[in-house]
């Protein structure tokens, strides 16, 4: 089986309507939602009265409007589409699941998990709904919710004795090999079906990289693509996988000591971008402003300001699960208010209060990889003269303080760990080729991304999972 290297021209089809229509959105339309809705339509949406605001969005879009209010009534339109989809629980059968585990539950308590945010509701026609996954992020607060079952443990033992290892030897390394599949079970024979599943790429961290079995018809893009994919294009197959292995080095550096001599990361390239806004989401928002030259203060060393932010952060931002990020608004603002975030929302968040402050930043995304889990996650990279590029994990820092953690949630500034794959080393990254339908995730690709005769498929129509072949220290 050979890998192909280029992609005949249909496979470069990009879906974008003329202005004034009310074509499928596409994914660039994504950039104009700092735009905003009308304030009329505003109120609709936010009452929940999602059809009359879709049929607003639609009389708008009929007439003669700017392009960039066209955008972000289109993009908004296709959120308010998929919004019931995913706040699919209706207050009854929240109540039912819990008290299926946890009989004397009452709606007091409902009530009061929700105004502590730690539940995610939204109005659908009136009614309070629920994110299908709500119970998932109760779990995270066992001592909150204690005649709920406990989540799935993960050996936080293991993880700490791979620490202090790297610890002791200046950083770690590991190889990892992955097989990760995508099906498509609703397909219909014929139909032009296109699937990217993400795969390793080159970065500082991650090296000898080999894909190495697949479904045939497989396009891999170069390794240094900002989020690498293995692409299939197909009127026949519906189901796609891929096997690869890598190897990742995690140094360690103690950023509390003088920097080494030499940098970790031997390319010090800083890039305008890595300063630069990138709506919706990395917008130097007047509260970000506000707080970030609160939070750093007269602090005059730029690694100690990154350090500030980090502990800012970690010490104040609860981790939730959330809903698909296409639904969310300007994500570091809104987490910098409401204190609730994933790894995700954490990373841009910090991403967002380095670049206001002056200290260049990056994103990654890839997975998580121990012996006992894998999953998607999400981290960041800053930059200082003095020590070149590092990284910070918030997510991890985060959860390391709920759990009591403080020498786990300081080695996760400056430092991750090898248990880990990047498939993208920029966010709101194009695929290979570029999707010719809209993204579940228009800003991140972890899991795999899939369309059919131009449609993007939505998460329940795709079944996506990885499994650990192998996976050893060197």
């Amino acid at each position: 089986m050979a890998v192909r290297t280029e992609w005949p021209e249909e496979g470069k089809l990009v879906v974008d309507g003329p202005v004034g229509c009310t074509d499928e959105v596409s994914n660039d339309d994504y950039r104009f939602l700092v735009v905003g809705l009308p304030a009329e339509i505003e109120r609709l949406k936010q009452a929940g009265y999602l059809r009359e605001a879709v049929h607003a969005c639609d009389e708008l879009l009929s007439g003669d409007i700017t392009p960039e209010l066209a955008a972000c009534l289109r993009v908004e339109r296709h959120r308010m589409g998929r919004l019931a989809k995913q706040f699919c629980v209706t207050r009854a059968d929240a109540l039912a699941a819990i008290r299926s585990e946890w009989p004397d539950f009452t709606e007091k308590q409902l009530d009061d998990l929700i105004a502590r945010k730690r539940i995610d509701t939204r109005f659908i026609e009136g009614e309070q709904r629920f994110l299908d996954n709500f119970l998932d992020s109760l779990r995270v607060y066992p001592h909150e919710v204690p005649g709920l079952k406990k989540e799935e443990s993960r050996d936080l033992e293991m993880r700490d004795a791979m620490l202090d290892r790297m610890h002791e030897k200046g950083g770690l390394t590991c190889e990892i090999a992955l097989k990760v599949s995508i099906d498509i079970p609703g397909a219909t024979p014929g139909e032009m079906l296109r699937a990217w599943l993400p795969v390793p790429a080159a970065c500082p961290q991650q090296s000898d990289i080999d894909v190495y079995d697949w479904t045939p018809g497989v396009l891999v893009a170069k390794e240094d693509a900002p989020a690498r994919t293995a692409f299939w294009g197909s009127r026949e197959n519906h189901s796609f996988e891929a096997s690869y292995r890598y190897r990742i080095h995690a140094p360690y550096v103690d950023t509390c000591a003088p920097a080494p001599a030499e940098h970790v990361v031997a390319d010090d390239t800083v890039t305008d971008d890595d300063l630069a806004e990138l709506a919706p989401h990395i917008v130097f928002t007047p509260y970000l402003c506000t707080l970030t030259a609160r939070v750093v203060g007269d602090i005059e060393r730029p690694i100690d300001q990154a350090r500030a932010i980090y502990d800012y952060i970690t010490k104040n931002v609860d981790y939730r699960y959330q809903p698909p990020y296409a639904q969310l608004d300007c994500i570091p603002d809104n987490c910098a208010k409401s204190l609730r975030g994933d790894c995700g929302v954490m990373a841009l968040t910090f991403i967002t209060m380095c670049r206001i402050a002056g200290i260049p930043a990056r994103w990654q995304s890839g997975l998580y990889v121990s012996p006992d889990y894998v999953g998607p996650h999400d981290w960041a990279m800053f930059h200082t003269d003095e020590f070149g590029w590092l990284w910070a994990d918030c997510s991890f820092g985060s959860s390391a303080r709920r759990e009591g953690n403080e020498a786990r949630r300081l080695h996760y500034f400056g430092n991750l760990d090898p248990w880990r794959m990047v498939a993208n080393s920029q966010y709101q990254a194009e695929l290979t080729p570029a999707s010719n339908g809209v993204r579940w995730d228009p800003f991140d690709n972890q899991m795999g991304e899939a369309t059919v005769e131009g449609r993007g498929c939505d998460e329940d129509e795709m079944r996506r999972a990885i499994e650990l072949v192998e996976m050893h220290e060197v």
